[in-house]
């Protein structure tokens, strides 16, 4: 009987396994076939490593990055261990005597890519070689509903039952697959794709609850640049982008603040990729700013900041790169910018053809498998895009996604955990507000229909919802505010969504009594406005939404969070531009907002600042005449405006 734990200590300097890590072992040396989910920093790596030290023969090893190759044998080399990989940036010399090696039963563990197996010679070569085990990290790949699809990963089923044994049992070698990031449906095709027979499943639980998680919006791509020193900071930190050109506008947006930062993509050559890699793994590297299937195979334990400059295209991908951080158990912190402007970007990088993004595959697929493809990943993002946007606990969310049956909210440690508050009387009718309309509705409808209700955006709506009593009831808001504030009452558990198709709104007991006003202390995540469209009146008198243009200076200049055009003059005559003063205006809400404990847009949004910038009201009476400006404004914040007014004025003169 092999004392595992002894084994543990004598190779890896360790007297105890992590959870998970003992059952995965243990199914391994007993040669079940086995599905392992850990999170990464788990120590999944160490389920096949150990192992691979126990039995005879070398242990194949199909990893999909030659930077996750290179990094995992140089671990293994560092503990004198016997390790090789097999990838492109070798001589072909130097390939043929790794594989003469591994015939010779000197490489325990050999490290090859799933395009390997697309070659013939490969093949035949694996005919002859004793293997022990046949592993399949990042398993998720060999998934269609995996993030990182690779269709050459359909090949292993086939190459695993055509290997020799290392035991002398015939031709057919255990297979143990290994992830960080899968979902019951992906687990269910890594079984039935690689052939998995009666395998031993162990789901470790999905929570990192060192890692803080947080979701920032932005306006743009200004605003990323401005906040990415911040976040960064003196932290040894990875920052992850969509494409390379934003990747390297990150690395020199750090190196112009005087840090030590490096961009790593697919289009640097080998030896920049490699020198970027190792400068990072010594410490002579602070921050790494990678696209995100290259950055995968950048490791330290002791990252302190993972940054997304630009959103994900999967919650896999997003949960798969956050779990950089953190891996020593010290406290870490996972930031997304947040800009819904950036969906655009991936769903290019979707809908391009696969021959675009990464030359021709070697396994082709037909129309339909491709379509398929895109119709899963567009699902995949919406996901994304619904964490990135919700009101709700970030950790509950994810958890639930991926079916750990730990999910609890509040959990404490999110953004939005630590931004729930009470509500004051403000929002407090606010919530009321949307509470009715959803009731008056019949409880029939889903957000966006409540929303435009509640906005007065009939036009499109069913004669049902049209003549309501509380129709038009926020007319001063954007629909797509009151849509996050039904997520956030949602969030509060006031409103509860159907799991059907419709998605349909309906009260729940404390949600009918925060209605009534039988309940007055509630605490929700306050919702966070960003750049949203603007209100007008349409040709029949109803509420309808006028696009701004979103990019160019051309289109005119953003200002602030609405995305709202520069470009008036003050009432003395003289030109000045309209965003300084909206900017003022700005900071005085924002003071205020902070002393009430409310999200500024609850103070005026930010089309009522550019109203009042561009007519500059000196009494009451004016300022009663800007829109968005009522009763209970003027007189809460009416003598405070005014007097910011006259200053401006006065320093304009």
């Amino acid at each position: 009987m092999v004392d595992v734990v002894a084994a543990l200590h004598r190779h890896f300097g360790h007297t105890s396994f992590r959870p998970g890590q003992a059952d995965v072992v243990q199914a391994v040396l007993d040669g079940r076939d086995v599905l392992a989910v850990m999170p990464t920093g788990s120590g999944k790596s160490l389920g096949f490593q150990l192992p691979a030290l126990l039995l005879p023969g070398t242990t194949l090893v199909v990893s999909p990055l030659i930077s996750l190759m290179k990094d995992q044998v140089d671990e293994l080399e560092r503990r004198g261990i016997s390790a090789a990989a097999l990838h492109s940036m070798l001589t072909s010399d130097t390939r043929q005597e790794t594989l003469s090696a591994a015939r010779r039963g000197e490489i325990r563990l050999l490290y090859v890519a799933p395009e390997r197996f697309a070659s013939d010679h490969f093949l035949r070569v694996l005919r002859d070689l004793p293997v022990a085990r046949f592993i399949v990290d990042e398993a998720h790949c060999v998934s269609e509903w995996g993030h990182d699809f690779r269709p050459d990963y359909r090949r292993l089923k086939t190459a695993a039952a055509d290997c020799r044994r290392s035991d002398g049992q015939g031709r057919g070698v255990p297979i143990a697959a290994f992830t960080a990031t899968a979902t019951p449906e992906v687990r269910d095709d890594i079984i039935d794709l690689l052939g998995l027979a009666e395998p031993r499943v162990v789901v470790a639980g999905f929570d990192r609850p060192n890692i803080d998680l947080r979701v920032r919006p932005v306006a743009g791509d200004l605003e990323k640049q401005q906040l990415l020193t911040e976040l960064v900071g003196n932290r040894r930190a990875l920052v992850y982008a969509a494409t390379r050109r934003n990747a390297e506008t990150a690395a020199e947006t750090l190196q112009t603040a005087g840090l030590q930062a490096a961009a790593y993509h697919a289009g640097l050559s080998d030896a920049e990729r490699t020198r970027v890699q190792d400068a990072f793994a010594s410490g002579a590297l602070q921050v790494v700013c990678a696209t995100n299937a290259f950055g995968m195979g950048i490791d330290r334990p002791d990252v302190e900041s993972v940054v997304h400059v630009d959103i994900p295209g999967s919650l896999e991908a997003y949960y798969q790169e956050i779990g950089r951080a953190g891996r020593d158990g010290r406290a870490a912190i996972a930031t997304l910018l947040w800009n819904y402007a950036d969906v655009k970007t991936r769903e290019f990088l979707i809908d391009r053809d696969r021959d675009d993004a990464a030359g021709r595959p070697s396994v082709r697929l037909d129309s339909a498998d491709v379509a398929r493809r895109k119709e899963i990943e567009h699902k995949k993002l919406r996901r994304m895009v619904a964490y990135a946007d919700s009101a709700g606990c970030l950790r509950a969310t994810i958890l639930r996604y991926f079916g750990d049956p730990a999910a609890r909210e509040p959990c404490g440690a999110c953004g939005n955990c630590g931004r729930r508050a009470p509500l004051d009387a403000p929002a407090r009718l606010v919530v009321r507000k949307i509470l009715s309309g959803i009731a008056r509705a019949g409880e029939r409808y889903g957000r966006r229909k409540i929303a435009a209700m509640l906005v007065g955006n009939i036009d499109e709506l069913p004669d049902s919802l049209t003549r309501l009593s509380t129709t038009g009831l926020l007319r001063d808001e954007h629909p797509r505010i009151v849509e996050r504030w039904i997520d956030a009452a949602s969030a509060a558990g006031l409103v509860r969504v159907s799991d059907d198709q419709y998605r349909t709104l309906s009260l729940t007991p404390l949600g009918r009594d925060v209605m009534a006003g039988r309940v007055e202390d509630v605490q929700m995540v306050m919702p966070v406005a960003r750049q949203t469209p603007s209100i007008r009146r349409t040709s029949r008198g109803r509420l309808g939404v006028r696009r701004h243009p979103t990019h160019g200076a051309a289109r005119g200049r953003r200002t602030g969070q609405m995305g709202h055009t520069a470009g008036s003059e003050l009432a003395t005559g003289e030109a000045k531009p309209l965003d300084a003063v909206v900017e003022a205006l700005r900071a005085w809400r924002l003071s205020e907002a902070r002393r009430r404990a409310v999200a500024p847009f609850v103070i005026l949004h930010d089309r009522t600042l550019t109203a009042i910038a561009t007519s500059l009201p000196r009494s009451m009476a004016d300022l009663q005449a800007v829109r968005g400006i009522g009763p209970a404004k003027l007189s809460t914040y009416g003598d405070a405006i005014l007097s910011m007014v006259a200053s401006i004025i006065t320093e304009k003169t």
